[in-house]
């Protein structure tokens, strides 16, 4: 038996969004249930770097990675596997991170140190998941230029 789990073009794009968002969040709680336990004076310088890191991080970084996963996805004909919102090489390098994630949170490094870190890349993740879902309701409103632009091609 061949199970092959077919989405649209939306749902890809919405499923992205939601990895981003859900790991993001993930790494974020991290961050604050290890900040907590710290005074609230160097709570808050390491909660800091980490915000300003995170910015860095959304707009050099994963804002490129998010457009290009988006040109791929509305790119794409008919039905696709709903686990091909992103590349084979992109599920590599996520169990690379994964695993260096593990790594990191069970070494000696403070977790205070850790945080800034899990902050920079959760809320990175957390900002950059906001174009995936700009985009998913950009691409199911029937007015949108991109649900126009893809109509255009079906049609030639």
């Amino acid at each position: 038996m061949n199970f092959k789990p077919a989405v649209n073009k939306h749902f890809l794009v919405f499923l992205a969004g939601s990895m981003w968002i859900g790991v993001g969040l993930m790494l974020d709680t991290f961050a604050c249930y290890w900040l907590i336990s710290y005074g609230t004076s160097i709570a808050f310088i390491f909660a800091v770097t980490g915000l300003a890191l995170a910015i860095f991080i959304h707009h050099y970084g994963f804002l490129r990675i998010v457009d290009k996963n988006l040109g791929r996805i509305f790119e794409m004909e008919g039905k696709r596997c709903a686990f091909s919102f992103m590349t084979w090489k992109s599920y590599i390098i996520v169990a690379i991170m994964v695993t260096m994630g593990i790594m990191l949170r069970h070494s000696a490094i403070p977790k205070h140190f850790l945080s800034v870190l899990y902050i920079g890349i959760g809320t990175a993740l957390l900002l950059s998941s906001i174009r995936y879902f700009r985009n998913a309701f950009k691409f199911q409103n029937p007015n949108s230029k991109q649900t126009q632009n893809s109509k255009l091609k079906t049609q030639n």
